[in-house]
């Protein structure tokens, strides 16, 4: 069969030779992919992010926080007392897991606020919705429904082609 008998395929963004280029969202990305593209794109507010590329990095951090707190308790246990009035005062390990956690959060903040702008505008939406995390109780609720959402072709409109 000749090249140009060979059915052609319309994969977007050149699919059959791997990872797409960063501007573009990694549809069914693998959860190393995923992270790896959430560290690439550290501050990247513009372009889109796929569900997968979203929920994985969700899930690495999420285990990666249950487990600083997890550590931070085991640490605050070690030297523990109880105080005159019955209550509990941790040992000083809980310091070191406290610092743990304030750096690892505060290192994924601003990536993390950018990783859900770009899965906002793969749904098609603007990303001054993320500010809709600030409204206590219904605001990370309407934040989880919209990450949730599935792609809209309409949110290209965000994409920045580049040579990257």
């Amino acid at each position: 069969m000749s090249y140009q008998q060979q059915p052609q395929h319309t994969q977007p963004y050149g699919a059959q030779t791997g990872e797409p280029p960063l501007w573009a969202p990694y549809y069914g990305a693998p959860i190393g992919a995923a992270v790896k593209r959430f560290f690439k794109k550290y501050t990247a507010f513009t372009g889109r992010a796929s569900r997968s590329e979203y929920w994985w990095v969700a899930l690495a951090l999420g285990v990666i926080g249950f487990v600083l707190q997890l550590l931070t308790g085991i640490l605050g246990a070690a030297g523990s007392t109880v105080s005159a009035n019955g209550t509990a005062v941790p040992g000083p390990g809980a310091v070191v897991g406290l610092i743990l956690i304030f750096a690892f959060y505060l290192a994924v903040l601003i990536p993390s606020i950018s990783l859900l702008v770009r899965r906002l505008h793969d749904g098609n939406f603007s990303g001054w919705l993320a500010l809709l995390g600030l409204i206590p109780f219904v605001g990370g609720l309407a934040i989880l429904v919209l990450a949730l959402l599935p792609s809209n072709p309409a949110g290209q409109r965000f994409d920045q082609p580049s040579a990257v």
